[in-house]
């Protein structure tokens, strides 16, 4: 259906644009008959002709619906023989056999119908086809274009028009083409056209004409750098709002209770798998429903988390309080044991969970610059997660006494607060927001049994840099860990921009202890 519209489309605008050139019968054998390199040739001049018959013909090789039989050639449409020329009804021997293409052959008549959106009404067409042009230049189809360009009546498509067609010259034999070429692209500040003059300066011998793409180049590389530095702050962001889902539920648990939980990953794991399994359900059993099977995930993530959480908590963790050593390889175990669980279950190779649609593509803010809809789907996510939290621990009774149990466990437990529930509460709040962010990373990558072991280190040092236990030094920790840590990759690479970081968070520890955010209280003044 889509290569219908397509064709009906590419039809309306060559007869709104219609030459007097028409398809001849002996262009018909020559796209047909004969040696590749033939055909290849008659394809490219029938273009620079093009009608709406060639559209036609073009399309019926494309879908393999043409047929041959010694120097005769007919289209088949609905198991009707037409006339390739007339688009009429003919009769065709039972001898005609299917015209057999190779992949170059394909390949140009693919491009060749591409090239006729240029001819199209429709203004998104237009565009694209002329966009594409702009990156992949083609010299076979600058009779066509001129033909776009004095038919094109929008000022942003004739615009594009004029950059496809410096592209096209920018490889011309003459050195005054050449040059203007040069300055028409060096308004184009893309990466495309900024790879187009780097290839044509390592192939230009004139010395004016090397000076103006060396000056273009200039140019261009001046306007995308902002996008070069936008899109490392933004990655950075991106980073920084992952390691606050993943640190806000360590900050919780760590912050009130002391625990090294080393199956804090493990239960990011848990809401990532949750996230698959509602992903599939909602797929076998409520396909219409696809696009919105989050609504369902982000809740399961969180209970399966929080569940999984408590039952830990309630079974190993309490008879550990006080043992930092024991309760570290105590929840290293369990990390161990849930990783062979989940293999167990689901396998041991990753699983997908594919995007809703609405999370599909991203928004173009420029040249070089696109921001994905998930990345920024999940840095409002994050934010959500945080004020909810935020909202919780200061504005309820559970947040009033994980703050009074956190500050000072022995008052607290005098004024008649059950520490033991709040601790198996603040456990699994901590674990649900860990299947949050679990959910969160199923939509950017896939799951797998080790999803949990890339990250859990790092959520240890935003809550040891930001303050053990204070939600604003997570949130500045994670945010600035991130920007620091790409900022740093695209002066170090990957593995030196970790170690960088990390001998920063050495350092800085060691003159500031309490991190950034010192905790306020009795025991923390005791």
């Amino acid at each position: 259906m889509k290569r219908i519209g397509l064709v009906a489309g590419v039809l309306c605008g060559l007869l709104w644009t219609m030459s007097s050139h028409a398809l001849t019968t002996q262009q018909v054998q020559d796209m047909s008959l004969g040696e590749t390199d033939a055909r290849v040739l008659a394809l490219q001049k029938a273009l620079a002709q093009a009608d709406a018959q060639t559209a036609v013909f073009l399309q019926a090789m494309a879908d393999d619906a043409v047929m041959v039989a010694g120097d005769k050639v007919w289209m088949v449409r609905d198991g009707q023989a037409l006339d390739p020329v007339t688009g009429q009804a003919t009769a065709m021997p039972e001898s005609a056999e299917s015209l057999v293409s190779n992949n170059r052959m394909r390949g140009e008549v693919d491009s060749a119908l591409a090239a006729l959106q240029l001819l199209s009404p429709d203004d998104g067409l237009r565009m694209k086809a002329a966009q594409s042009l702009v990156s992949e230049p083609d010299a076979s189809k600058s009779s066509l274009l001129d033909k776009a360009l004095a038919a094109e009546k929008n000022a942003d498509i004739a615009k594009r028009l004029q950059l496809a067609k410096a592209a096209i010259d920018i490889s011309n034999p003459d050195a005054k083409v050449r040059m203007a070429a040069a300055r028409a692209l060096a308004e184009s500040k893309t990466p495309q056209t900024q790879l187009l003059l780097n290839q044509q300066l390592s192939l230009e011998t004139d010395a004016g004409v090397k000076a103006q793409l060396t000056s273009s180049l200039a140019d261009i590389k001046a306007a995308l750098v902002w996008g070069e530095r936008l899109g490392a702050l933004f990655t950075g962001i991106s980073l920084g709002s992952i390691l606050l889902l993943v640190a806000l539920g360590l900050a919780i648990t760590y912050g009130l209770m002391g625990v090294i939980n080393m199956a804090h990953g493990e239960l990011m794991m848990v809401g990532a798998y949750a996230t698959f399994v509602v992903q599939t359900y909602v797929r076998n059993h409520a396909p219409d429903l696809f696009d919105h099977y989050l609504v369902l995930a982000v809740p399961m993530a969180f209970l399966s988390a929080a569940l999984v959480g408590a039952l830990v908590e309630r079974t190993v963790l309490r008879h550990l309080y006080g043992r930092p050593l024991e309760t570290l390889l105590a929840t290293w175990g369990i990390s161990l044991i849930l990783m062979q669980t989940v293999r167990t279950v689901f396998g041991a190779q990753n699983v997908a969970v594919e995007n809703p649609s609405w999370m599909s593509g991203g928004v173009q803010v420029l040249a070089n610059l696109s921001l994905p809809w998930n990345r920024l789907l999940i840095v409002v996510f994050a934010l959500l997660v945080l004020a909810g939290v935020a909202l919780l621990i200061s504005q309820t009774r559970l947040g009033l006494f994980v703050r009074g149990v956190t500050q000072n466990r022995a008052m607290a437990s005098c004024m008649g607060v059950n520490t033991a529930r709040i601790d198996t509460y603040a456990f699994a709040l901590g674990s649900g927001i860990a299947g949050l962010a679990g959910c969160a990373l199923s939509q950017i990558g896939n799951v797998g049994p080790d999803l949990g072991q890339g990250y859990i280190v790092d959520a240890f040092m935003v809550v040891v840099l930001g303050g053990v236990g204070q939600l604003a030094g997570t949130v500045y920790a994670a945010i600035g860990l991130g920007v620091l840590n790409k900022w740093l990759e695209g002066w170090t690479g990957a593995v030196l921009a970790k170690i960088a970081v990390l001998v920063f968070i050495i350092i800085f520890i060691q003159k500031r202890p309490q991190g950034l955010f010192a905790m306020k209280g009795r025991s923390a003044e005791a």
